[in-house]
């Protein structure tokens, strides 16, 4: 299966086809308000301005899982980004990431990339890199700053 095949949730519960992301770069991250990697969302957001014109995409699903870190509605969530990063990138609704009710799409993107101990998503920011066909190609840690990852997607793009 494809992750152009996965339906999501975006932030206000409307459906939201992968398949409208088809041709595009994409960095799927599990986010976290309450997380000592929550200033992430700075560069973040500088990627995501300086790249989305060339076909750039950051897809940002909040997660409550790991020490209950995102404990806020998706509403307060999205005031939250807004307010003190000036996050602009699409915000889906909150999900998990792993265990009985993981999301179909962390299913598929951890069966492409597993970490360096294991499948499961260790903690909040973990980062998925997916090339313009739909191909997860990189996995990044929680401690993977955006900035380190800016030579990967110049080079997808």
């Amino acid at each position: 299966m494809s992750i152009y095949d996965i339906t999501v949730k975006d932030a206000k519960g409307n459906d939201v086809s992968l398949s409208e992301y088809k041709g595009k770069v994409l960095l799927v991250v599990n986010t976290a308000t309450r997380c000592s990697y929550t200033p992430q969302y700075k560069g973040l957001q500088i990627l995501y301005k300086r790249y989305k014109d060339k076909g750039f995409e950051i897809l940002d699903f909040p997660c409550n899982q790991f020490a209950n870190q995102a404990p806020e509605s998706d509403d307060e969530i999205g005031n939250f980004c807004t307010m003190n990063y000036g996050v602009t990138f699409r915000r889906f609704a909150k999900i998990d990431v792993n265990g009985e009710n993981e999301s179909p799409l962390y299913t598929a993107l951890k069966a492409k990339r597993g970490g360096v101990l294991g499948n499961n998503i260790k903690w909040n920011f973990t980062k998925f890199l997916v090339n313009r066909e739909g191909e997860v190609v990189e996995r990044f840690a929680s401690a993977t700053a955006p900035e380190k990852l800016e030579k990967k997607i110049v080079e997808l793009l």
